[in-house]
């Protein structure tokens, strides 16, 4: 896997974005089915679309 993964991670903890927000980036980014509808959060759906995309985009409105 390439660094693109681990300093985007690092990138979004230093940040201090909210962890369903990371949670759902990472695995939206290494394609891993999403949560269940009950389970996800607006942070952890918009850090999934972006990690699918490869992008994060929306991580300032998630920040702590």
């Amino acid at each position: 896997m390439n660094n693109t993964y681990y300093d985007t991670v690092d990138l979004l903890e230093k940040m201090e974005v909210d962890r369903d927000y990371i949670l759902g980036w990472m695995g939206g980014f290494l394609g891993s089915p999403p949560r269940e509808e009950q389970r996800a959060t607006d942070a952890y759906a918009a850090g999934y679309e972006d990690g699918r995309n490869h992008t994060t985009a929306s991580a300032e409105n998630f920040k702590n």
